[in-house]
């Protein structure tokens, strides 16, 4: 094709046919905003924002959280021998029995103490707003 039939077939091109790349990021950025504002929503609705101690207000409450057991993971350097790995398996599936003993679908698997993040006694759950 040559340059002048480029440029005729060019001119015969509508409105949508010039601007469909633009249209087509312009309606990316509106999808991609619809999308954030729906999970924003769920996220507070759900909950999960209650969990999430990094959030303004929380600074004093995650100040006092202390883990109920600080976890010693397995050494990443040493021998590879049969004495390390019963104690990878013991680790294992010490973790494993915390995680299959919760009954996913009761009530109580989005409690405090189910998660590990129960308050000290006489300690507010949440901050004063």
């Amino acid at each position: 094709m040559s340059e002048e039939e480029l440029i005729a077939d060019a001119s015969h091109l509508t409105g949508w046919e010039k601007h469909r790349f633009l249209v087509m990021i312009g309606a990316s950025i509106v999808i991609a905003l619809m999308l954030v504002a729906v999970s924003m929503k769920l996220y507070e609705s759900s909950g999960a924002a209650q969990l999430d101690l990094s959030r303004p207000g929380y600074e004093h409450v995650n100040e006092k959280v202390t883990p109920s057991e600080v976890f010693k993971g397995f050494s990443a350097v040493g021998e590879l021998d049969k004495a390390a790995l019963d104690e990878f398996q013991k680790m294992y599936s010490k973790r494993a029995g915390q995680a299959t003993n919760v009954d996913s679908f009761g009530g109580d698997v989005m409690n405090d103490a189910a998660l590990g993040i129960d308050a000290p006694v006489g300690e507010p759950t949440q901050p004063a707003q």
